[in-house]
This record gives C-alpha cells, structure tokens and sequence, in this order.
C-alpha cells in the first residue's frame, strides 16, 4: 500500500517505520505542509491508498473532511475531537468513504478493553471505580482518550461517576491504572504501555483492515478481524 502519514511526532515516525518493515510504501506532511488540510490536495490523495493522522485535535478535523471528499480511508489516532463524532459519522456515510478512529490502538490496551467491561458491573455490587492515567508532559489533551473510554465502559450502565485523575510528567509513555474499591476488597487492573511501538502497529494493521471498505469504524469493534 502507499499510506501518508500525517504528523511526524513520535507515534508517526514510528508508525512509518512499522508500515516500511511491512512492505508498504510511505510518505508524511508535517502540520506546516498541511494547515488546515490544504495539503491533502486531490492530486497527492489519489496516490494514496489509506491516510493515518497523527497529529493534534485542532488538525484532525480538516484531514478527515478532506480524505473523506476524496474518497481516501483514514485511520485517526489522534484523540481528543470526539465531541465531533456525530457529525464526522454522517460525512463518512454522505461520502461513502472510511475511517477508522480508536482512542489508543495498542492491541493490548483493547483487550485491555475487554476486561474492564468484564469488571463493570461490580459497580452494581458494592464497588467504586477511579481511574488515574500518567503520560508525557507534551501530551495535549487531559484526560487521555484512553481514559476516557475506560470511563465510559465503567459508567455505562451503572449509574455511577468514575472520577478520572491525570498526570503528566516526564516521558512516560502511558500508564492506565483502573481502581474497584469496596467495604471488603480492592481490584486493581493496570495497563503500561512499554513503548509506542503498541500504538504504531496497531494503526498499520488497522490501516491494511481498512484498504477497500467503507464506514465508520471503532478500533475495539474490528480488532479481533486483524
């Protein structure tokens, strides 16, 4: 495949490494090529078979608008725009295009997932959910999108607020640590992420899943298709 990534931080630059060992090809626009979209111009999308982005909430927007009026597949990992998913689904399904969103795709994280939704309903049965999550200081949103899926398993269905503490120090990598407390015991589940290797692999082999289709798709719900 040729996949452009969108941003050059570190998860990008990885990601494009990661996609290269896969045998794709790839090329990148850092956020000064591409203000607002204008470099996701026509002419460069046609060459491209899926678009992974990388970059910041601000920017995500218009490189969605933009792949979707082309008819390109994106793959988002960046976090913090969610309050736009309604729209951002309409336009998908409008364009008959695809895009691919998650709030953290390492494998592990969703299966991580899946764990906790196991753990939810002991907030029925006596317990108290927090969830404290530590990452790097540069991250920008707070709390992660990562944690604020966690919340949403925990809350949904309870009735319950699960209070969310964020830390940020330092080149931490991610740390997500889930706390089920009661009257008799603690249960505590914790994901650490090691590196952004998780995250990078996991973007591309979402990018090879999504070649072809289209949609509107949520990392947890196609994982096991990998």
């Amino acid at each position: 495949m040729n996949i452009l990534m969108l941003g050059r931080g570190k998860t990008g630059a990885l990601a494009a490494e990661v996609a290269q060992e896969r045998g794709h090809e790839t090329s990148s626009l850092t956020s000064q090529d591409n203000l607002d979209g204008s470099g996701l111009t026509a002419e460069l999308l046609q060459q491209i078979d899926v678009v992974i982005d990388f970059t910041t909430p601000h920017a995500a927007i218009p490189n969605i608008i933009r792949c979707a009026d082309s008819g390109v597949p994106i793959v988002v990992g960046t976090t913090g725009w969610y309050q736009h998913l309604d729209r951002v689904r309409e336009l998908i399904q409008e364009r008959k295009s695809a895009l691919l969103y998650g709030s953290n795709f390492s494998v592990g994280m969703n299966f991580f997932f899946k764990a906790i939704q196991a753990m939810a309903p002991a907030l029925k049965n006596g317990y108290r959910a927090s969830i404290v999550e530590r990452h790097h200081a540069e991250k920008k949103d707070k709390p992660s999108g990562t944690a604020v899926t966690l919340q949403k398993i925990l809350e949904s269905g309870s009735g319950q607020k699960v209070e969310v503490a964020s830390v940020r120090e330092g080149d931490t990598v991610g740390m997500h640590l889930v706390m089920l407390d009661s009257p008799n015991d603690a249960i505590l589940l914790t994901h650490d992420a090691k590196s952004r290797r998780g995250f990078a692999e996991g973007a591309i082999r979402g990018a090879e899943w999504i070649k072809g289709k289209a949609g509107f798709y949520e990392f947890p719900d196609i994982v096991d298709q990998l």
